[in-house]
């Protein structure tokens, strides 16, 4: 599907799918060709149940916008938890993390797929010394990925705008981009995600479409995630700002929350559609 000149995908998490069949089932209902796969549990099968696995999507002829990557031990309870645990930050989980990530993306240019967004975790004021340990460790996964022509794409949310546009500047790589998402700068208190697009605009290389609304103590605890369109996020307002900074890569639905997945996924479309 192709709306204002990007390919529209979903996110599989989003759909919760049993297996691999059963993802493609709900990506055909959904009435779409594309998807964003985690890759997370495909890299920690056996190398016959990943094969079985990604033979079964190949051969469905869905397209995909690009992986993605999340790490055992991240805890989303809370902003302070996932603050403590996300992502590249903690010390004691980087070796593992690390190698995690060496596999996401020895699987992926395996199999075709050109990028894969994370969580890289809170980066920290550039006056922490926790600052320059963090342009390494993302230096170091950004060689990994270079090596095998392949994108790191940094979910956005932690960090307000002018942050993450530092830190990418400060990194100065040209296969890091953004993976943004509107409804994660609200749901973390980091600013108005459409001033975000246009700070960050030629650094986006991947979007997810998703809505929220902010809590009542922004920064400190959830906002809301909500369908996209009936939050704090205007669809036709969001793909202006993305018309306007020259974007024109994949829109990925995402849907974490909701026992409706599959009806909010479709108003998202309708959304997208009358943007």
């Amino acid at each position: 599907m192709q709306l204002r000149g990007h390919t529209i995908a979903v996110c599989s998490w989003s759909v919760h799918p049993k297996d691999m069949d059963d993802l493609v089932r709900c990506v055909r209902e959904l009435g779409l060709d594309h998807i964003q796969l985690n890759l997370s549990n495909l890299i920690m099968l056996d190398d016959k149940r990943k094969h079985h696995e990604w033979t079964i999507l190949k051969n469905s002829g869905l397209g995909i916008t690009g992986g993605m990557l999340g790490f055992p031990g991240e805890d989303y309870s809370s902003i302070a938890k996932i603050r403590a645990t996300g992502g590249f930050v903690p010390d004691e989980q980087w070796p593992l993390r690390r190698q995690l990530a060496e596999q996401a993306a020895i699987f992926a240019t395996d199999n075709g797929i050109k990028g894969i967004s994370t969580h890289i975790g809170f980066v920290p004021p550039s006056s922490d010394e926790k600052y320059k340990i963090m342009i390494q460790r993302i230096g170091e996964i950004a060689t990994i990925f270079a090596a095998r022509n392949l994108d790191l794409l940094f979910e956005t949310g932690q960090e307000r705008a002018p942050e993450l546009l530092q830190f990418l500047n400060d990194l100065h790589r040209p296969n890091i981009f953004v993976n943004f998402d509107p409804a994660n700068m609200i749901l973390y208190g980091a600013g108005d995600p459409i001033e975000g697009v246009h700070t960050l605009g030629r650094h986006i290389g991947h979007v997810h479409v998703k809505d929220a609304t902010l809590s009542d103590q922004p920064a400190v605890t959830w906002g809301k995630e909500v369908p996209f369109g009936t939050g704090q996020v205007n669809p036709t307002v969001f793909m202006d700002a993305l018309d306007h900074v020259g974007f024109k890569g994949p829109l990925a639905i995402e849907r974490e929350a909701g026992p409706n997945r599959m009806a909010d996924i479709r108003a998202a479309i309708e959304a997208l559609r009358n943007a």
